[in-house]
């Protein structure tokens, strides 16, 4: 991963930096210059991370939020100390993530995956915008997945209380991330504010370490995964060069622009989405 941009003087915000590709973007944007802020649940990991990103950066600017944001209480609590530490913010890399076999309900009473991959950085985009449009130019990027394209949203069973699956649950999360992304690009254009998504490719982190049920398929792709590094590549690139600057509304993979579900460019589903996430967050559409 090899990156020239400067990012001195510019606050970035990554969810889910404690480890995989969220601490090597912290890393990578970091020794860039930039003042990087992680997310974590546990504050002893989060503070090992921290100083391990410094560290290896040569930075000492690393911040930590501790938060669970598959909770939305959490997420409000960390939007409130991220604005109250940061009086701006240049970049949000919505990162955070999770894949589940089996189902799980949060303390909202929704479906975890849906609730952590999607409506975790809905809620959080929103309740920073204010500040990253103050900061303009800035950028939003939100970490997707190539499983975006085998994902339908699945609007009268989103929660899948009706049925099931692991990677369906997934897949549509993704979706729903670049959905989400194209939504908000239309909604805040000539904002100096711009919206990417970005597929970092298969890489080999922990993000389903919570599942024993997926442990024997990891231990089978891991030897085809990418490192971490090299899975950061694109969201740092999309977070920092001045070649990505005023890019919005598109999904990323190796630095390209590619084309994403042909779903994601229905803009009567994606304005739906918008209106149904924001009633599950409590948030004005």
């Amino acid at each position: 991963m090899t990156h020239s941009a400067d990012m001195n003087g510019k606050t970035i915000l990554i969810t889910g930096g404690t480890g995989g590709i969220g601490r090597a973007a912290a890393i990578g944007l970091s020794s860039m210059g930039a003042r990087v802020g992680i997310t974590g649940r546990d504050r002893g990991r989060a503070e090992a991370a921290a100083a391990a990103i410094s560290q290896a950066a040569g930075n000492e600017a690393v911040d930590i939020f501790v938060a669970d944001m598959s909770s939305q209480a959490e997420v409000r609590r960390l939007a409130t100390e991220v604005l109250e530490t940061y009086p701006r913010l240049d970049v949000l890399l919505n990162n955070v993530g999770g894949f589940w076999a089996h189902r799980h309900v949060t303390a909202d009473g929704h479906e975890r995956t849906f609730a952590l991959n999607h409506l975790a950085p809905f809620l959080l985009t929103d309740l920073l915008l204010d500040r990253l449009r103050a900061s303009a130019p800035a950028r939003i990027v939100t970490v997707a997945s190539a499983a975006q394209s085998m994902g339908k949203i699945h609007f009268d069973d989103l929660m899948g209380e009706r049925k099931y699956s692991g990677q369906t649950a997934y897949n549509q999360s993704k979706l729903a991330n670049v959905m989400f992304t194209y939504e908000l690009a239309r909604r805040i254009e000539g904002s100096g504010v711009t919206a990417t998504a970005v597929h970092p490719g298969m890489t080999n982190t922990a993000f389903s370490a919570e599942d024993p049920a997926l442990g024997l398929l990891v231990t089978i792709l891991r030897p085809f995964m990418k490192s971490p590094e090299r899975g950061a590549d694109t969201p740092v690139y999309l977070s920092s060069s001045p070649d990505a600057e005023g890019l919005s509304g598109q999904y990323f993979a190796n630095r390209k622009a590619k084309r994403s579900n042909q779903s994601s460019y229905d803009t009567a589903a994606t304005a739906r989405l918008w209106d149904v996430s924001a009633g599950l967050v409590g948030q004005p559409a």
